[in-house]
């Protein structure tokens, strides 16, 4: 194995993730390929050691964090960011997703398009890829 930048993207999504759920996501890794994971939802997997927030504000940070996690695992490297582009997604932070955390599953943040390259992106949309979270801009 050849180590590069999309492996050095791919552990800091296993990091995240693995603060997100409070325990290595190593299962939950493996069960993302079958078809059930689509039936997971995002708050079905948060640490159960803490509750759900009650802030939206906080809802819409865990989230965030999370769309940043699975775009960095997504299991072709073409299609994840570079650690430069997931950076600059924390630095900016202009977007926000506009569905409640409790609705919003695993396959939704898996195949969400938001840190794909224009070339990335028109591959994707041409195999049928993305399903993509609703998201919308914000200052």
């Amino acid at each position: 194995m050849v180590v590069t930048e999309k492996c050095d993207v791919y552990s800091f999504g296993v990091l995240a993730l693995e603060t997100l759920m409070g325990k290595h996501p190593g299962e939950l890794l493996v069960s993302l390929s079958a078809s059930f994971s689509k039936n997971i939802m995002l708050s079905d997997i948060l640490d159960p050691r803490l509750s759900l927030p009650s802030d939206r504000r906080v809802a819409k940070d865990i989230v965030f964090a999370a769309t940043v996690a699975f775009a960095c695992l997504r299991s072709n490297p073409k299609f994840r960011p570079t650690t430069k582009c997931a950076s600059q997604e924390f630095l900016s932070r202009k977007r926000s997703v506009a569905n409640r955390l409790q609705a919003i599953s695993l396959l939704q943040l898996k195949e969400h398009d938001l840190y794909m390259d224009d070339e990335a992106k028109f591959q994707s949309q041409k195999s049928g890829e993305i399903v993509g979270l609703h998201a919308s801009s914000s200052t």
